[in-house]
């Protein structure tokens, strides 16, 4: 939302266990912490996120 701009972004946090964090726009989960085994870079995030809105 920091980058983005709140009238932008929607962020929803989803309580859960077992270390998940799944980032996903747009109903596409565009990183996964389990499936890559390590936790994203803030940076690495943004990165994703600004390629999938100019592909869009």
């Amino acid at each position: 939302m920091e980058h983005f701009g709140k009238d932008k972004v929607q962020v929803e946090l989803i309580k859960g266990g077992g270390g998940i964090f799944d980032v996903v726009v747009d109903g596409t989960k565009i990183y996964s912490k389990h499936e890559s085994g390590r936790f994203p870079q803030y940076r690495e995030i943004v990165g994703i996120i600004e390629k999938k809105i100019i592909n869009s």
